[in-house]
């Protein structure tokens, strides 16, 4: 097997971890300064239920920080990992209490699981992109904003 062939070989394995290390060390263990470490400073978020998301590093611990704060118990889990190439798919899940504000909704005390996919493109070891599905409308439901 040939060099560029080997290296090939493990980058979908090197690109799970990265992203395990985001959930793992970032979100869930709140320790920020991880993010400049796993994400190129041209880091961009695709998330539909927040359009306008700045670009880089700081956008997404300011992004992981507004959640933390509406919901501080927050802790993610893994369901599903997979890599192929550059890009990684995870299937995880978060639970937490609301005990903040959220996108304007007031604290309500409620608890909440909610479930979402996401997809990282990876370049240079670094995280470049991610795009985010979350069920939202389920999460609005178990905040009681809209009916069940």
């Amino acid at each position: 097997m040939s060099n560029a062939l080997k290296e090939y070989s493990h980058m979908p394995e090197g690109n799970k971890n990265i992203v395990r290390r985001l959930i793992s060390e970032g979100w869930n263990g709140r320790h920020y300064a991880v993010i400049d470490e796993l994400c190129s400073a041209n880091f961009t978020m695709h998330d539909p239920s927040a359009p306008n998301l700045a670009n880089g590093p700081e956008a997404a611990k300011a992004y992981i920080g507004a959640l933390v704060a509406a919901f501080p118990d927050l802790h993610m889990q893994v369901h599903d990992l997979f890599g192929e190439a550059d890009r990684v798919s995870l299937r995880w899940s978060a639970e937490g209490t609301h005990r903040g504000e959220f996108n304007g909704i007031p604290p309500t005390n409620k608890r909440v699981c909610v479930s979402g996919q996401a997809i990282y493109r990876l370049a240079d070891g670094k995280i470049e992109e991610d795009w985010i599905m979350v069920d939202t409308y389920g999460m609005l439901q178990q905040l009681g904003v809209i009916p069940s």
